[in-house]
């Protein structure tokens, strides 16, 4: 039987993704640059295979990153089902290429009023 992803591999799977994206990086090429295939990337990203201390070690060197970084605070006290729901819905905007897209590419809008009104495009578009 299948374990569910622990809160706190799902947190940290997050952050790489989000730090990968925003670095411009596929995940095949950090899968080159941290010596790993990138399946292995893919599992680690989506929270499906818990990452070693020594292998965080090396991903968040690669991503220029301490690897605490990559946890939330009171790391120890998540428990399964207990993420915010900001990290929710980071899980949820990562899950897909045009997810992930738009995560890499919004803090890269200089124009403040440009990325508001792309907040506002997304806030009308997304159901309620």
């Amino acid at each position: 039987m299948a374990r569910a992803p622990h809160a706190v591999d799902l947190y940290v799977g997050m952050r790489i993704v989000a730090r990968r994206t925003a670095l411009g990086l596929s995940q095949t090429a950090l899968a080159q640059r941290v010596g790993i295939s990138s399946q292995q990337v893919q599992k680690y990203e989506a929270g499906t295979n818990r990452i070693s201390a020594s292998r965080l070690s090396a991903i968040a060197r690669t991503l220029g990153q301490a690897p605490g970084a990559f946890f939330p605070d009171g790391a120890d006290t998540i428990g399964p089902g207990m993420e915010t729901a900001d990290e929710t819905g980071l899980r949820f905007m990562t899950a897909t290429p045009e997810g992930r897209a738009v995560a890499a590419g919004f803090p890269l809008i200089a124009d403040r009023r440009l990325r508001q009104a792309v907040a506002l495009i997304v806030e009308t578009l997304a159901p309620t």
